[in-house]
């Protein structure tokens, strides 16, 4: 629960969970803040003598949108993301190419996978960085025409520079379920919607979106009603929003 949601439902406690989140986040920058030739960004994690492991990998989306870094922060780790050595052309690598132990069939150390790019995608929308998030979102629209549009769990990390279309992973699931997932992720950030049931609003803002107009998208369901979108070929967007809940568009 967010701390809006606890504000809203009147719940105690919200300024007690303000400080504990600033106090993790002082911890996190402390703790797993690293440099490299590149300039700074957070480690993937600690070895067993607490030291950071440096290693650039597709984990900086996940830390993106979640309030844990600052403008700053999340300007430097958009920027990593955008670079070619993670942004494969096809989504997002799960390790930098210009890692010494990259490799593109590499499970967690060179491949795409669509889950964790669509939380790239959603998290540089958060952040306030569309333009980074149209071209993983591109990139793995463009991919999905590999696979029949039915995404597989992960794919190989080659890029677009090497193939028009990404080689498959040997034994990878396709259809799955979390891949699957990942087109409803990006489709929220490319509309940039937002269900607020508690605060009794409904929020449309297209971000990437218009790249795809016209769309239209029928039968969500939110505060126990029916939501469609319409969004046409200039960018302008219609919203039919459930009874009770107020629409907020820009």
């Amino acid at each position: 629960m967010s701390l809006a949601e606890i504000r809203a439902f009147g719940r105690p406690g919200a300024e007690d969970w303000e400080a504990w989140a600033e106090q993790l986040a002082a911890r996190f920058r402390d703790r797993f803040w690293v440099s490299d030739e590149h300039g700074r960004h957070p480690a993937v994690a600690l070895d067993g003598d607490g030291k950071p492991v440096d290693s650039v990998t597709s984990g900086f989306g996940h830390l993106l949108g979640t309030g844990l870094l600052n403008a700053e922060e999340s300007a430097l780790l958009a920027a990593r993301i955008a670079a070619p050595d993670l942004d494969a052309g096809h989504g997002l690598r799960t390790l930098s190419s210009d890692a010494v132990g990259f490799n593109p069939y590499g499970y967690h150390v060179g491949s795409i996978w669509p889950h964790d790019t669509a939380i790239a995608v959603h998290g540089l929308i958060r952040a306030g960085f569309p333009e980074a998030a149209a071209s993983l979102a591109a990139g793995l629209l463009s991919a999905s025409t590999a696979f029949e549009a039915r995404l597989p769990e992960l794919f190989a990390g080659h890029g677009a520079e090497g193939s028009q279309l990404p080689a498959p992973y040997p034994a990878s699931c396709r259809p799955q379920a979390w891949a699957a997932t990942s087109s409803v992720l990006v489709l929220q950030a490319a509309l940039g919607l937002k269900a607020d049931v508690p605060g009794g609003r409904i929020t449309v803002n297209p971000t990437f979106a218009p790249k795809y107009g016209p769309l239209t998208i029928t039968g969500l369901q939110a505060g126990g009603g029916q939501l469609d979108i319409t969004l046409a070929a200039d960018g302008s967007v219609k919203v039919t929003a459930p009874e009770g809940l107020a629409l907020v568009t820009s």
